[in-house]
């Protein structure tokens, strides 16, 4: 096996790359600009919305495998930022996706909760998407350049929510934000009208690598294994490492005037996923013990 990532810089990539290292398995980590990570030897700066430098690093690294795990994920500034949304989130997959159709390549996508309505949570891979948002319907329309093709070496891991710990991350997650601010004494607004299944990124790293060893073909839902309110969530996180719960106070979703819609419920059935790739996810609680 010889897997390439994009994306390598955010918390995900970082994940797939320090447990590659492990299991010594080759890989080269791209993203845009600057390695971030102390722990990958093997980089490459990649702008993976060119395809002619895409074509020429898979021609140069011969990869068996990529893992796509670069995208705009801010729902709000892609509202704003709709032709950078589609530039990363469509067009690059598309040029991805072909460089792996051309060489034989496993192409494992990443996607997320997002393409759901959120009116009938949690979700099987099989139920009917119905995005919200510009990113939201960025992420189905990457879906369909894999599943309207009769290129079959492919797989989709949708996820919700991605938390843990990374180097010179450029943009935190609920759970180390939460963290932050309630050791600081910070008050808290979180909204309690929307529910997902927080993902320990460990967790979806190691789905990651498990479907690339595997050459699983479809959809997976890879998620934690349980269903929180935000409140709740943010709550459990404020239990766990003993805070005042005082700080935090609900709200509702409306009072935010987000920009992008957001669905209620969503959460993921994970029988597919467990049966298939043997996934393992542990709690939230469980993980909390890792993140320092």
């Amino acid at each position: 096996m010889r897997i390439l990532i994009t994306g390598s810089n955010g918390l995900l990539g970082q994940k797939i790359v320090n447990q590659l290292k492990h299991k010594n398995i080759d890989y080269l980590a791209t993203s845009i600009g600057e390695n971030r990570n102390s722990k990958c030897s093997n980089y490459c700066s990649l702008d993976i919305t060119n395809q002619t430098k895409i074509n020429v690093l898979v021609s140069e690294y011969s990869p068996t495998h990529i893992i796509n795990t670069a995208a705009i994920t801010n729902v709000d500034f892609c509202e704003d930022n709709i032709e950078l949304c589609q530039k990363v989130n469509v067009k690059a997959v598309q040029y991805l996706f072909d460089v792996s159709k051309n060489n034989n390549i496993h192409f494992v996508h990443l996607s997320t909760d997002f393409v759901f309505d959120g009116q009938n949570g949690p979700y099987k891979e099989t139920d009917q998407t119905n995005p919200l948002s510009v990113y939201a319907k960025s992420k189905v329309n990457s879906e369909l350049i894999l599943q309207n093709d009769n290129y079959t070496n492919w797989s989709i891991l949708r996820t919700i929510i991605v938390y843990g710990e990374g180097e010179n991350l450029s943009r935190s997650n609920i759970v180390l934000w939460a963290k932050s601010a309630l050791k600081n004494g910070k008050p808290l607004t979180i909204v309690d009208d929307q529910f997902r299944s927080p993902t320990w990124a460990d967790d979806l790293a190691w789905a990651c690598i498990q479907t690339a060893k595997l050459n699983a073909i479809g959809i997976y839902h890879i998620s934690g294994p349980k269903i929180f309110s935000i409140y709740d969530l943010v709550c459990e996180i404020a239990d766990y490492y003993g805070a005042d719960k005082e700080l935090i106070k609900p709200i509702k979703s409306k009072t935010l005037n987000q920009k992008a819609k957001r669905p209620p419920k969503t959460g993921f059935i994970l029988n597919k996923a467990i049966k298939e790739l043997n996934f393992k996810p542990i709690t939230l609680k469980q993980s909390l013990k890792y993140i320092s």
